[in-house]
């Protein structure tokens, strides 16, 4: 026998391991298919039937985004834990485009590591399926890449591409905002998808904590609250709009918190006034502020605080939206130079 004889395995790819990832995900994938959906795993690509968003949309727009989850794979990681990443990935590229007024359709991942394992693909695919599920998105197809000497070991990068539809006189982007108009927050549920390196940076390095450490303040472990899936606002959004509620911005707060990301959809003549205390900051970020000594402005620049979303509505629609979904008053719209501030 040839010693020198080498194969893809031996190279670091197992394909196999490959086929065995897809066997164990493909009945769950097909689960969120809708009728509009042609083809199912094993394909060279997705087919999706337009027919139905022709018949429904006059100027149909399709709107699409790509995210990931960041370091909070590393939390995953550290707890063997893999069953919510995948909730996270939907969430954080859904919300991108829900803000717009896009009903979304359907998504696809990409999950990279130096060396597969397939029970580890199937509980990230597990939680991307119940997220899909419970918003009626297809998971049309995905992407496993093994890629030994590029990622570290045991570490996972995940993205997610999602393409939503909507009608073109009904795109929201923050063009019929006026001053007057007030900010509502939806409720987050933790740091969701955002700053994580500050946050490991923080309890890990500064604060010397274990991942299953409970730090005062946190009533579950480091790893569990920082595990906390990440909300997906889409059915909150469109029980607002298929209720003909008047939304006149929407702003999806991730990286960058309510100062970086409330300004991208402001006209240049508003200025959005946010009062602090006017919700209730979730103790993971009192905690980890306490800890580090972090700044009150780089904590609203980098956390969002505890609020995922915003909703910039006419006064008038306020009363209406508080009997539809669970928001809170924060702030309101005034004429002044593009920017957030906080009160």
């Amino acid at each position: 026998m040839n010693k020198n004889k080498v194969d893809y395995k031996l190279a670091g790819v197992d394909i196999s391991a490959g086929n065995e990832a897809v066997s164990l995900i493909k009945d769950r994938v097909k689960s969120t298919f809708s009728n509009d959906v042609l083809i199912g795993l094993g394909g060279f690509g997705a087919l999706y039937d337009l027919k139905s968003i022709i018949k429904e949309y006059e100027n149909p727009v399709l709107v699409q985004s790509i995210d990931g989850v960041g370091t909070k794979t590393i939390i995953a990681r550290k707890l063997k834990k893999y069953d919510t990443i995948g909730i996270d990935l939907l969430s954080a590229a859904a919300n991108d485009i829900v803000v717009m007024g896009a009903r979304p359709l359907t998504f696809l991942d990409y999950i990279a590591n130096d060396r597969l394992e397939p029970s580890i693909i199937k509980e990230l695919v597990s939680g991307m399926v119940k997220a899909c599920k419970e918003t009626n998105v297809s998971l049309v197809g995905g992407e496993t890449a093994e890629m030994p000497d590029t990622y570290l070991p045991g570490e996972h990068d995940l993205v997610g591409v999602i393409t939503g539809v909507v009608e073109k006189n009904e795109i929201i982007n923050g063009k019929l905002i006026l001053p007057g108009d007030v900010v509502l927050g939806l409720p987050s549920s933790g740091i969701h998808t955002n700053g994580y390196s500050l946050a490991r940076k923080i309890f890990f390095d500064v604060g010397n904590y274990e991942i299953k450490d409970t730090p005062k303040g946190l009533s579950s472990s480091i790893g569990l609250t920082l595990l906390e899936p990440h909300v997906n606002y889409t059915n909150d959004v469109f029980t607002l709009l298929d209720n003909n509620i008047t939304v006149n911005g929407m702003a999806h707060i991730s990286g960058g918190g309510l100062i970086e990301n409330i300004p991208r959809i402001l006209p240049n003549n508003c200025v959005a006034t946010i009062t602090k205390g006017s919700w209730d900051i979730l103790p993971v970020f009192s905690c980890m502020q306490t800890i580090g000594d972090i700044d009150e402005h780089e904590m609203f620049r980098t956390f969002n605080m505890g609020i995922g979303m915003i909703v910039i509505v006419p006064k008038s629609e306020v009363s209406s939206i508080k009997d539809l979904i669970n928001v809170v008053e924060i702030g309101k719209i005034e004429e002044g130079e593009k920017r957030v501030k906080l009160i």
